[in-house]
């Protein structure tokens, strides 16, 4: 029973990733996180002032189960099937993060160093995180999706678009860790 604590492997969760991704697509329904936020607005009331809310929310009630089985499902990962809180990573990499300063590596799940609590309290860093959901925000309404939307289901249905945003998704991420976080620290 020790497996049900380590990481599944490609060949168990991407079969059902396709089981959950055929079954979406037999109901003729599309997987995507950030359409949950747009059921979320419109249910409040959002529609009576701009016409991207004014839409029929309850044929998409059924995604808000989606939400609600990610945040039960992560409860249950953290606390019942994770022996430590720490992710371990190669040794390699180890390595590189300690050479740039952070030294809780293999240690916790969060890197001290780039989410200390005392973040909160400090007025630029928090104008940061409201600046950066602000592109996330316009970066998935400009890409017609989030990533999850766009890498699993839009490239289920074989969709040109999809593929061209998560290439755009890949090398806006590889750009990041690569160039702009070196930088950073």
């Amino acid at each position: 029973m020790d497996w049900i604590f380590e990481p599944w492997p490609w060949y168990i969760s991407g079969p059902l990733i396709t089981l959950v991704m055929t079954l979406l697509l037999l109901m003729e329904k599309q997987f995507g996180m950030s359409s949950n936020l747009r059921t979320l607005c419109a249910i409040c009331g959002a529609g009576e002032r701009t016409s991207f809310f004014k839409f029929d929310w309850k044929a998409q009630r059924w995604n808000l189960i989606v939400v609600l089985g990610v945040m039960i499902g992560g409860y249950i990962g953290a606390n019942f099937l994770t022996k430590k809180s720490a992710v371990i990573v190669d040794d390699d990499v180890a390595s590189s993060l300690n050479e740039l300063g952070f030294k809780s590596v293999n240690q916790s799940y969060l890197p001290e160093e780039l989410f200390p609590i005392d973040v909160v309290a400090d007025f630029k860093i928090v104008l940061l995180l409201i600046i950066g959901g602000l592109l996330v925000g316009f970066g998935t309404r400009y890409a017609g999706g989030c990533t999850s939307g766009h890498a699993i289901s839009g490239l289920s249905n074989l969709q040109l678009p999809s593929l061209i945003a998560v290439i755009g998704f890949f090398i806006g991420g590889l750009t990041m860790v690569h160039f702009i976080f070196p930088i950073i620290f």
